[in-house]
């Protein structure tokens, strides 16, 4: 290859560049023309961006994905093919792809097996389409909720990440990486930990704390499913910028973790380096910078990888360091079949991935079912729940009972509908104290583009025309239920609530159920969502008065929240006599929650994060360090003098049911103790047993908790968990094991280990319910890659 083959391979070329203009500069229908690439690529193209705009339904797309490979093999050297990529946390990014409730209601489920069954569906849409690449799963680990991606992540604990993370990775790539498609683990590193929640800020973790806890669904995704490609993340780390941060990408990612896959910018990551963070002047500094680091791949663009070629003219950069890029690249093609004539290794393809049917619409629909059941959260019952059909006169209110768009999240094919739209207001100057000539793409996630509500929910019906709102989901089980239009998402939209209307509302209720919540999203005036933080993270808009003019009504009160993170909710909770927690459950959303109401479904959805109290305790999670944090095993420690209750309102792994459970160390030794450590692998045998009236699931979760260490340990650790079903009255043991590396930290000689000591298992059903508990003693043990 010429140096520019080479540099084209390591940039990324948008399908928009690709999309026919008419005479008047504007964009027609989305099509492209692929006999634009060998003039606008005239090197070849590396990565094909931005997928998900193309085709109005899944043939089209793959036929036009189809016809623009033909024509980038004409253009590129070998005949070799573009790596396409799109996004799939929620299911497939496109009108086309089966859509599943958003990461963090999957996390809710602590099914990682179910969610491997749904990345499976989306990895069939790939392979159907001629998609390569999957720029998911989200592995980062959040525990502050200002920060508007946390509806992405798995939540805040660094085991239940990485269960979810390998999970997913396998449902995409197959057990044995047979399916010729390949997902991508992002964002490297600390991204869901960035100052004060803002998006792309400084994340202000050491070393340890980044390898230990923060990289550990990364460490587990490659050792355990073969994660074939990394994304970088959008942040800051002790003045380096991911993007450019050798110890990340190479030292780290690399050297301790063992990657030897493709590592990928974010969207515009590299150009952030002279944008935003200042640390590069030119476009050939931030390419520079960016690929000695360990960055293979710019994204979506060439901006600056193109200068790449003149650094190397220049001997600013040594024409070795392209090689190796470019090796990674064109050995992530031969995985996938993008490389003629070429015999590789296995598990690599020589031909791509051949077109497969479309995932079974039914198959995918019981998944999707499954995932909104279990990912149902029942917060707080004072024993008003479940309802009985036509058993009281019900007053259904809030702004989020009768709307369909609410329960869907950034990265569905709900909002790449609604991003067009938005771009259109922005160019047409539709948008106040926005300059269209000015505008930039990516200030599209933070611009308020107010107006827009009713359109994105029009669209959302018409991609979902089968899929009812809370509203007509519960009418289908109790046709009696009245519905009063009380409530709205912004504070100043409409006129302010009339608590005698309210009172007037609800009058003859027995019982009033509201439906809250927030919008996430990418555009319009969502409240969650990409680069969409904020600084109070509870219920926008009016609702937090609207419920407690309900509950001075004397009512009962019912509250469902919709919402992709935790929200401030101690209001909600002294006004509500029961609060159902429903993680942007997609277009399940409305039957779910109905069922779970009436009591069709049994809720046993367990918290993926903690919530707080009050905003002055964020960060706060499960898994805080002795010294710091709200529980302690030895006693209190320094608490907030304001605050009664130093610790949260509801603890990660809550969530109540309609019976009830018991858990128990078993005791009967009939197979040994009860608590062992048995080679490398811990060990405890429980018994649970369904003591209520109704039959239900729960998920028993185990903790560990190194008593004394020379390097600070966690008051928890989550190690291992088993979701269990139980008809009324039934008991069942069940064993739980971990390898005892889950314990395993950063030494103080830099070696990953234990040291020898006492570590107490806590069994129980959720971080604060803890219900048996033993110590066992382990030895000392370093870690396989580090024994020598």
């Amino acid at each position: 290859m010429t140096l520019e083959q080479k540099v084209a391979q390591l940039t990324g070329f948008g399908v928009a560049e690709l999309f026919v203009r008419r005479a008047d500069g504007a964009a027609a229908a989305p099509t492209p023309d692929p006999s634009l690439v060998s003039a606008l690529r005239p090197h070849g193209v590396g990565h094909l961006s931005m997928a998900w705009f193309l085709g109005h339904d899944a043939e089209s797309l793959r036929r036009d994905l189809a016809a623009i490979q033909d024509a980038v093999r004409e253009t590129s050297p070998f005949g070799i093919g573009a790596l396409v990529h799109n996004e799939g946390i929620s299911g497939f990014l496109h009108v086309s792809g089966s859509q599943f409730p958003t990461a963090w209601a999957q996390a809710a489920t602590w099914d990682p097996a179910l969610v491997q069954r749904a990345a499976g569906v989306t990895s069939a849409h790939m392979r159907h389409s001629g998609v390569q690449l999957l720029f998911s799963p989200v592995m980062d680990i959040n525990r502050d909720p200002r920060w508007g991606r946390v509806h992405e992540t798995y939540g805040e604990d660094p085991e239940l990440a990485a269960r979810f993370s390998v999970s997913f990775v396998r449902g995409v790539q197959g057990a044995d990486q047979e399916n010729g498609v390949l997902a991508t683990g992002k964002h490297f590193l600390g991204y869901g930990a960035s100052e004060a929640g803002l998006n792309t800020a400084i994340t202000q973790l050491g070393r340890r704390a980044l390898s230990d806890e923060y990289a550990e669904p990364f460490r587990r995704a490659i050792a355990e499913a073969g994660l074939a490609v990394v994304m970088n993340s959008y942040n800051e780390i002790d003045g380096v910028p991911a993007a450019a941060s050798r110890w990340l990408l190479t030292e780290l990612l690399r050297g301790q973790l063992g990657f030897d896959g493709l590592v990928v910018s974010d969207y515009d990551a590299v150009n952030l380096l002279r944008v935003a963070y200042r640390t590069a002047v030119t476009e050939g500094d931030a390419a520079r910078q960016a690929i000695t680091a360990g960055l293979d791949v710019e994204l979506p663009g060439n901006v600056n990888f193109s200068a790449l070629a003149d650094e190397v003219r220049s001997g600013r950069l040594d024409e070795s360091v392209v090689d190796t890029a470019v090796s990674r690249v064109l050995t992530t093609k031969a995985r996938v079949g993008l490389i003629p004539a070429f015999t590789p290794p296995p598990p690599a393809r020589t031909t791509p991935a051949p077109p497969t049917a479309l995932p079974d619409p039914e198959e995918a629909a019981g998944i999707r079912r499954s995932i909104a059941e279990r990912g149902m959260v029942l917060l707080a019952n004072d024993g008003v729940l479940p309802l009985t059909p036509g058993a009281r006169h019900i007053v259904l209110v809030g702004p989020a009972a009768d709307e369909l768009r609410i329960h869907f999240a950034a990265y569905t094919s709900v909002a790449a509908r609604e991003m067009p739209i938005g771009m259109r207001a922005v160019r047409e100057g539709k948008v106040a104290g926005v300059d269209p000539e000015t505008f930039v793409f990516t200030d599209i996630f933070q611009t308020r583009i107010p107006g827009l509500d009713p359109v994105f929910e029009e669209q959302t019906r018409k991609i979902h025309p089968d899929a009812p709102t809370v509203l007509d989901a519960l009418r289908r089980l109790d046709p009696t239920v009245h519905f009063a239009p009380l409530g709205r998402f912004a504070a100043d939209a409409g006129e302010a609530l009339d608590p005698a209307a309210v009172q007037q509302a609800v009058e003859g209720a027995d019982l009033v159920v509201a439906v809250v919540g927030e919008r996430t999203g990418w555009v319009g005036a969502n409240t969650a969502g990409e680069g969409q933080s904020t600084a109070v993270p509870a219920l926008p808009g009016d609702q937090e008065e609207l419920l407690a003019l309900l509950a001075a009504t004397g009512k009962p009160l019912v509250t469902v929240v919709v919402s992709g993170r935790p929200l401030l909710l101690e209001p909600v909770a002294r006004a509500s006599n029961a609060v159902l927690l429903a993680p942007l459950l997609g277009e399940e959303a409305g039957p779910a929650i109905a069922s779970a109401l009436f009591g069709e479904a049994n809720p046993s959805g367990k918290l993926p994060s903690t919530f707080p109290r009050h905003l002055g305790q964020l960060p706060l999670y499960h898994g805080h360090h002795h010294g710091s944090g709200y529980g302690h095993p030895t006693g209190t420690r320094h608490g907030y003098g304001d605050l009664d209750q130093q610790g949260p309102l509801y603890a990660f792994g809550h969530g109540l049911s309609y019976t009830s459970f018991s858990l128990a160390l078993d005791l009967d030794g009939q197979e040994g103790p009860a608590v062992e450590l048995v080679g490398g692998t811990v060990r405890a045998r429980v018994r649970v047993a369904n003591t209520g009236p109704a039959d239900g699931e729960t998920v028993v979760q185990l903790y560990a908790r190194d008593e004394a260490a020379s390097v600070v340990r966690p008051v928890r650790q989550l190690i291992q968990f088993q979701r269990i079903a139980l008809a009324a009255g039934e008991s069942r043991r069940i064993v739980l094991e971990a390898p005892v590396e889950r314990l395993h930290y950063t030494l103080p000689d830099g070696r990953r280990g234990i040291e020898a000591g006492d570590v107490t298992l806590l069994a129980g059903f959720a971080s604060d319910d803890i219900r048996c508990d033993a110590t066992i003693t382990v030895d000392a043990r370093v870690s396989p890659a580090d024994a020598s």
